[in-house]
């Protein structure tokens, strides 16, 4: 290895990551701590953080489990990762999406930005009055 740190992430990418993550509110993880606490030492926990992903050594930290009630009486789990964990997989995200997106299949709905199962659905729906047959 040649250099210290072997990823080059901006400072500005990790901050606005940052402002993502605040925009969409959301609750604590595992750690118990909020945005609102994250913002009070926001300097050091930003510069903490990017070290940690340029450096390759950042971790993410155990998912809190919450059970969601569905309408059959069940529940469902829902995975909230910490707020550290949340800005470093959206500062990921940034830097892959311009990436993989045009390499994805023009069919392919699932986790991609201005898409959903709706699209998808409407998709399936006008197929299904042109073809005689699936592939799934």
């Amino acid at each position: 290895m040649t250099t210290a740190k072997p990823f080059s992430i901006p400072k500005r990418e990790v901050w606005e990551a940052f402002q993502t993550v605040k925009a969409n509110q959301g609750a604590a993880g595992v750690d118990g701590q909020s945005i609102a606490e994250f913002e009070a030492d926001l300097a050091n926990n930003l510069y903490r953080l990017g070290n940690r992903m340029s450096s390759g050594s950042s971790f993410p930290p155990p998912v809190r489990r919450v059970d969601l009630p569905k309408s059959d009486g069940r529940t469902r789990p829902l995975g909230i990762p910490t707020v550290g964990d949340r800005i470093a997989q959206e500062v990921a995200k940034r830097y892959l999406e311009p990436i993989l997106e045009p390499v994805f299949h023009d069919d392919s709905y699932g986790y991609r930005p201005g898409r959903s199962a709706i699209d998808a659905l409407r998709q399936t729906r006008q197929r299904c009055w042109r073809f005689d047959w699936v592939l799934d």
